[in-house]
């Protein structure tokens, strides 16, 4: 992924720095799917239902919420929206067959938790604005990320969603298990560690996609 660039003044850039280095204290990363059949969603991961999954809502927490767990989903949401742009893409034109295979299914697994957290902005009483927007944050696939993909052509165009997406599932498994350790809402916390679990999967999946060991080094 990109560094990180932000075109702010130096307090609001320098408070993007804070948090991002807060929620990354908590944990190391890993949130990937399940690496048998379709990626399982959170929902999945506490009734294990079908592959595709209908999201249900998460119980809320009675718990008033953090500067955690405000960060981790504010951070989460358009890091899956971005995502799913490049998955979109990927599942159209990849060049390998089981990569797209891969986007299609992974896509269907981040769709169904963006609908978790755009739930969790709401109880939270949060805007469902992206105040991440012109940032080029850890693991978030950017802009010009997508104009690199939409310019690159077979095996290159496998390569690059292979890296984009090893990197967003990395940095949002770590954001994760820090909302994991530090958030202070037990449904925010239930969301973020059956976000980690799913990534866990994804990564394996990923890693054994053809042409990922020469793409991930």
């Amino acid at each position: 992924m990109n560094p990180v660039s932000l075109p702010l003044p130096p307090l609001r850039r320098a408070a993007a720095l804070v948090l991002l280095g807060a929620l990354a204290l908590g944990g190391a990363a890993g949130c990937s799917t399940a690496a048998d059949s379709a990626p399982r969603t959170p929902q999945e991961q506490a009734r294990e239902s079908s592959p595709t999954g209908t999201p249900t809502a998460i119980p809320a927490s009675a718990s008033a919420s953090t500067a955690t767990d405000v960060g981790w989903v504010q951070l989460m949401t358009p890091m899956n929206q971005q995502a799913v742009k490049l998955l979109t893409l990927a599942a159209a034109r990849a060049a390998e067959p089981r990569v797209r295979d891969f986007a299609v299914r992974l896509r269907t697994g981040q769709k169904s938790e963006l609908d978790c957290l755009r739930a969790l902005l709401t109880r939270m009483g949060l805007p469902g604005t992206d105040v991440h927007a012109g940032h080029d944050m850890p693991g978030m696939v950017t802009v010009r990320d997508l104009e690199a993909a939409r310019a690159a052509e077979g095996p290159a165009f496998d390569r690059l969603v292979l890296v984009q997406i090893r990197d967003h599932l990395r940095q949002s498994e770590q954001v994760s298990r820090s909302e994991i350790t530090s958030g202070g809402r037990a449904d925010a916390r239930e969301l973020a560690a059956a976000l980690v679990t799913a990534r866990e999967a994804s990564l394996a999946e990923l890693e054994r996609l053809p042409g990922a060991g020469r793409a991930l080094g």
